[in-house]
């Protein structure tokens, strides 16, 4: 403890001995403790002094005072490092002999970590204990998405969830983009993880039903690397869930079969959401913009729609956050196309498309011109349109969503192929070349 003071004391005499003010007592692991005096005081230096090295500007000397403290020096800094080596080996070997016990000490700290977070959190952020049991239910007053809410600039608007067995057990929620439908999927799904371990979670109320597993399809992603494109990898992870979800299970579904074309992609949530229903029987929150499916819930009995409230002012859209019972009939695509920031000329346009497509009376500008009718046409009996007889044998009211798209389909390319001369009236007849 003392050696270093020892060291200053000796330098202190040695400067007021010798007259040299610039004298230092200096270290290296190759000469150990020495005395360094510049060329310019050699003469002054005492008789007793012992050479050590010669420098370009100065010497270095010892005496017998400093070897002596130097040997006490080493040897005490030597003798503690072993000291120290041998106290570490005790405390390891004794420490070894109560595994067990450290181990468990560790244990109960880190779950008092845990849990002292946890409640922090609840406490700080109004958090609920929610109730747990065995049900097929799901519970929610007022949730909020426990991340979002701490990071966004708006205050959160909080939703009420309800997935109930058998008659509420799939949502389907419509809406336009950025309205905050996977925002709402999401915090669902966290407020369920977070009640089943042991915390307390972002709501006024919750009354959880323990779920075996969530299952998420949510986002699109590709796998250029294996070949998969975005629709593949959608529909290879909706076969992974719907091979192991069960009735207490959770089901997320984002946007299904928006990568293919619009009657397939449609076909497919259709399906996929009667299966989910029917088969699997599992709660389950189903996003999407196919407002044909809305018609799900009037056809089973355990489906309900809901939307997302938006309201238009001045040809824009005020997103509210608000989830409410009932179907929406629009997507507002143009209005968040603006928000975007897409050119006022691409929207223009959109818009006059989009009016066309709604009247069903729009067809490419740059079509082909109509055929010129033949000379040589003969007039012959008109024959009966089958694109009349087909619409008489309908019955309306026996039809299923897909089933009238199929048919209409089916018309279509009907009335292509028959042309504008087939089966007209007036000046349209069908005759045979002469």
């Amino acid at each position: 403890k003392e050696g270093r003071s020892i060291l200053t004391e000796i330098e202190l005499k040695e400067k007021k001995r010798s007259g040299i003010e610039s004298l230092k007592i200096r270290y290296n692991q190759v000469f150990g403790y020495y005395i360094e005096v510049s060329e310019t005081h050699l003469k002054k230096i005492p008789a007793d002094y012992i050479r050590k090295q010669t420098l370009t500007r100065a010497e270095r000397f010892t005496t017998l005072e400093l070897r002596e403290i130097e040997e006490k020096i080493v040897g005490a800094e030597e003798a503690m490092q072993t000291l120290e080596e041998e106290a570490f080996e005790e405390i390891r070997a004794k420490i070894s002999l109560q595994t067990g016990r450290v181990q468990n000490m560790a244990r109960t700290l880190s779950l008092l970590d845990l849990f002292s977070s946890l409640a922090e959190a609840a406490h700080q952020n109004n958090y609920c204990r929610p109730e747990i049991n065995d049900l097929l239910s799901i519970r929610i007053v007022e949730g909020r998405h426990p991340v979002l809410e701490q990071m966004g600039k708006e205050p959160f608007v909080p939703n009420d969830t309800l997935l109930q067995a058998p008659e509420q057990r799939l949502l389907i929620l419509t809406g336009p983009n950025m309205a905050g439908k996977s925002t709402y999927m999401r915090q669902v799904a966290l407020i369920v993880l977070m009640a089943q371990m042991g915390s307390f979670v972002p709501a006024r109320e919750a009354t959880i039903g323990v779920v075996d597993q969530i299952f998420t399809r949510v986002g699109a992603q590709d796998a250029l690397s294996e070949g998969m494109s975005t629709f593949m990898v959608e529909m290879t992870e909706m076969a992974q869930i719907l091979s192991h979800a069960t009735k207490k299970s959770l089901i997320l579904l984002d946007e299904i079969g928006r990568g293919t074309s619009t009657f397939d992609g449609m076909s497919i949530a259709w399906a996929i959401a009667e299966y989910v229903h029917s088969r699997l029987g599992a709660r389950t929150l189903f996003a999407t913009h196919y407002h044909e499916l809305t018609r799900l819930a009037s056809l089973n009995e355990g489906i309900r729609n809901y939307h997302v409230l938006v309201r238009e002012w001045n040809e824009e859209i005020i997103f509210l956050r608000k989830i409410v019972e009932g179907g929406s009939d629009k997507s507002y695509g143009i209005q968040v196309a603006r928000l975007a920031g897409l050119p006022v000329p691409v929207l223009e346009r959109a818009k006059e498309v989009l009016k066309e497509l709604e009247e069903k009376s729009w067809s490419p500008v740059l079509s082909s011109p109509p055929p010129q009718p033949d000379l040589f046409l003969s007039l012959s009996r008109p024959r009966k349109d089958p694109t009349i007889e087909k619409l008489q044998k309908l019955d309306p009211l026996r039809l299923t969503p897909l089933q009238a798209l199929q048919i209409l389909t089916e018309l279509t390319d009907l009335a292509k192929e028959e042309g504008p001369g087939a089966g007209g009236q007036g000046a349209e007849v069908q005759g045979k070349k002469s």
